[in-house]
């Protein structure tokens, strides 16, 4: 979970509409109140915060993150108006692992945002010969090159991943990960099997078969 402390509405829609894209589940606030009563240690992967808040700001909102044992270890990256050099070294050195200044391209915040879950990515990984899937941060490789996946395509794989080596029917699918119960739509299915494959390259697509008129399986070699 990535939460993202942000009190304009623009922006704050932007960055979650960017994240969800790429797949990344977040929560929004508007202040530092909300945020903690929110502030879940166990649940937080990231944290996104503004400087200029209403009442206390993200800088003292840093202070109480890295003097709280709890989540003393959270990553955290500022996104800011302010963006001189002092601004950066003064939120750097209160402990933020990244600065990033407004107005910012949506392509490098996200890269940023990949580098800082890298980090404390955890170890658990699936790996199904060349392609390598880390859940919790939600990230992907084939043949050792990161693969940006949507949501429900990241789902997917971590779904047949994890069962490597059984078929799973178009219907089990459906149901796991889109919510569908019943035969329906599993054209749905199908479409996003070919996404991935497309996004995974020739070598990594090859992991996901196709068993005819049944489903689909990741095949172990």
């Amino acid at each position: 979970m990535i939460y993202v402390v942000e009190d304009d509405k623009s922006i704050r829609e932007l960055v979650a509409y960017a994240l969800g894209s790429a797949g990344y589940e977040t929560e929004s606030y508007t202040s530092s109140a909300e945020f903690f009563a929110a502030l879940a240690p166990q649940k937080a992967r990231l944290v996104l915060l503004d400087i200029m808040l209403p009442g206390e700001d993200g800088l003292a909102i840093l202070r109480r993150l890295r003097e709280t044992p709890e989540t003393a270890g959270i990553p955290v990256m500022i996104m800011s108006a302010l963006g001189t050099e002092l601004d950066k070294v003064r939120g750097l050195d209160l402990g933020a692992d990244d600065y990033i200044a407004k107005p910012f391209g949506i392509m490098e915040f996200l890269a940023r945002v990949r580098a800082l879950l890298r980090r404390g990515e955890p170890r658990e990984m699936i790996t199904v010969r060349g392609v390598t899937l880390y859940p919790a941060a939600r990230r992907v490789e084939s043949s050792g090159q990161d693969v940006q996946l949507t949501a429900k395509e990241f789902n997917l794989l971590e779904y047949l991943m994890r069962r490597a080596g059984t078929v799973i029917k178009r219907e089990e699918l459906l149901e796991a990960v889109w919510g569908y119960s019943g035969g329906e739509e599993t054209r749905t299915v199908d479409v996003h099997i070919r996404s991935l494959r497309l996004k995974l390259g020739e070598e990594g697509g090859a992991v996901i078969r196709t068993v005819r008129g049944v489903g689909y399986m990741a095949e172990e070699a």
